[in-house]
């Protein structure tokens, strides 16, 4: 049986400035990366049928070995689909040779208008059974405290 992990967070800013934060290269290298972790790409076509390799690499990896090797976990991510300003959909697959992280997850991003400001909502679909659900909740949720404080500082 797969797994669906969500997690939303409402963002005092505008809808397109929030959707550039979740495209855009160097902002998703800021904030993304979970708290104790930090990201580089090693390849990046934030398009429509385009695709980037993301290793994120813990800072101290004692109590958290990788999925990829003993300090960092490594992603393959396709862009399935771009609805501007709205929607990004991703095809995630780590690079481990576990197989308790095989399959490919699917993250949906869906960037809505609220009287507030902005709902940023993810949706992780097909998550691999590696990833513990606790874990994976924490992680989300720091990406997203992350992002609120790289549109809110």
């Amino acid at each position: 049986m797969s797994r669906t992990d969500r997690a939303s967070l409402l963002l005092h800013v505008g809808r397109d400035e929030a959707f550039d934060a979740l495209t855009g290269r160097e902002a998703l290298l800021t904030w993304l990366p979970p708290h104790g972790m930090h990201g580089r790409f090693e390849r990046f076509d934030m398009r429509e049928g385009g695709s980037y390799r993301l290793v994120l690499t813990y800072d101290d990896p004692t109590d958290s070995p990788g999925k990829t090797s003993a300090d960092s976990d490594a992603s393959e991510v396709r862009v399935a689909r771009i609805v501007p300003g709205e929607l990004i959909v991703q095809e995630v697959d780590f690079d481990s040779a576990d197989p308790a992280f095989r399959g490919t997850m699917r993250m949906e991003w869906r960037v809505r208008s609220v009287e507030e400001g902005t709902e940023v909502e993810l949706t992780a679909r097909d998550v691999p059974q590696g990833v513990r659900a606790r874990d994976h909740a924490q992680g989300l949720t720091s990406s997203l405290a992350n992002l609120a404080a790289y549109l809110e500082p």
